[in-house]
């Protein structure tokens, strides 16, 4: 494995104070307070594998990062990689073909198991999350997407119509039609939808990581494969955040059997460096493009840069997988503890591998709990569409010390938030 610490440049001296103006000057006032409050004051300044340094010279625990820094922070490889494409180079003419993102694609779906060899690389997840319906409904001739109760595919309008939360679409309506949500627990779900509609693709994230961790059935899924696949419809499972071991397998729905037309990943394909993402599909639902490669393009789509990265990354998670194996046990034990410790308190813990959602009784103690860990320097991500339940999202290059670490301050800060709420 190659360790993810090194020989750190000198952190530079950073200005928190002119950061927040700017921020809200530029960007919003009350993103500027929310990042007042996270990093209490301060802002980051550099970063190597599980810590961030922030201004003032304090070091923070980075169990969130929205699950980016699967590969930790500035991983001395993924840099290397990076700097080895940027010295050759790092953008593409777009009109000769480099060999940069073919090699990354192939790469890509060899890890996959082979089943699914198309790729179409993206810069974040809405990117993917429309490119993959856009390609659906051209291949079907179709324009109904079923999706899940729940679910979070990006904010972009396309991806918004998929997700499932009023917040993010009050006065964008009408966003892209003939979206159906389904129920997560109904088996039957979509066998009901296509006798109703004529379906161009299901949807679903195997880990619904927005809705509080929420792991689907995989039987239910199954079925609902099978379903879509008897009408005639694609199915794309949205991995972007629970794919590569991040919930210890490369992919969930793969893993399952369930037999999909496509996977979407991202978050950490670019080794937690560069922001990249992909649809990686079967024939069937790159048709379209198959047909006619410039009916879905981007300027960056296969930067040379980003996709440099994704076959280190992709070797380092497996050199990493024993260990996140190992974490993952960690954590479930960890949070087991945190359970029995403070049952008037947490509600119930949810996860898988490195992934996990702590649900606390009320949002008013999930703030609580927020606002110790900060004052604790540890970096958790909490879930918008959940505002009671807080994401756990540890790198796999972590120690079982560090994570021994977070569930004693994260114990601390539940016990700390319960006492003040009594």
């Amino acid at each position: 494995m190659t360790e993810p610490t090194g020989t750190s440049p000198r952190t530079p001296v950073v200005d928190a104070k002119e950061t927040f103006r700017r921020v809200k000057r530029h960007f919003s006032p009350a993103l500027a307070v929310a990042g007042r409050f996270t990093g209490q004051g301060a802002v980051e300044a550099a970063a190597e594998g599980s810590r961030v340094t922030l201004s003032d010279g304090r070091e923070v625990l980075d169990f969130g990062s929205y699950a980016v820094a699967l590969l930790g922070h500035r991983n001395p490889a993924i840099v290397e990689a990076v700097r080895a494409q940027l010295d050759v180079m790092p953008t593409s003419t777009r009109s000769v073909q480099s060999p940069v993102a073919p090699l990354a694609a192939e790469r890509l779906t060899a890890y996959l198991g082979g089943s699914l060899g198309r790729v179409y690389f993206g810069c974040g997840g809405a990117d993917v999350v429309e490119a993959s319906v856009k390609l659906a409904r051209m291949a079907t001739g179709r324009t109904t997407v079923v999706a899940v109760r729940g679910a979070f595919h990006g904010k972009t309008l396309g991806a918004l119509a998929l997700t499932d939360n009023p917040r993010f679409k009050a006065g964008l309506e009408p966003l892209l039609q003939g979206v159906v949500h389904i129920d997560p627990d109904d088996p039957e779900a979509v066998a009901k939808v296509v006798r109703e509609h004529d379906v161009a693709a299901l949807v679903f994230e195997p880990v619904q990581a927005e809705n509080g961790v929420r792991l689907l059935d995989p039987a239910v899924l199954a079925r609902w494969c099978r379903d879509a696949h008897g009408h005639g419809a694609l199915v794309v499972a949205d991995e972007i955040q629970a794919g590569l071991r991040r919930c210890g397998a490369p992919s969930l729905a793969l893993e399952y059997g369930l037999g999909v037309d496509g996977v979407l990943l991202g978050k950490p394909l670019g080794g937690g460096v560069l922001p990249v993402s992909a649809v990686v599909g079967n024939d069937a639902l790159f048709a379209p493009l198959l047909a006619d490669p410039m009916l879905h393009t981007a300027t960056f789509s296969g930067h040379p840069l980003s996709t440099a990265v994704i076959p280190r990354a992709l070797d380092l998670v497996e050199e990493w997988a024993e260990n996140g194996d190992m974490l993952a046990r960690a954590m479930e034990q960890g949070l087991a503890d945190l359970r029995e410790a403070h049952p008037e308190a947490v509600a119930a813990t949810r996860g898988r591998g490195l992934l996990w959602g702590v649900d606390l009784r009320t949002p008013e103690l999930a703030g609580g709990v927020l606002t110790g860990l900060a004052q604790r320097s540890v970096v958790v991500s909490p879930c918008l569409s959940r505002p009671a339940t807080i994401r756990l999202l540890p790198p796999i290059v972590a120690t079982e010390t560090e994570v021994k670490e977070a569930m004693a301050l994260l114990s601390d800060a539940v016990a700390e938030a319960a006492l003040a709420a009594a």
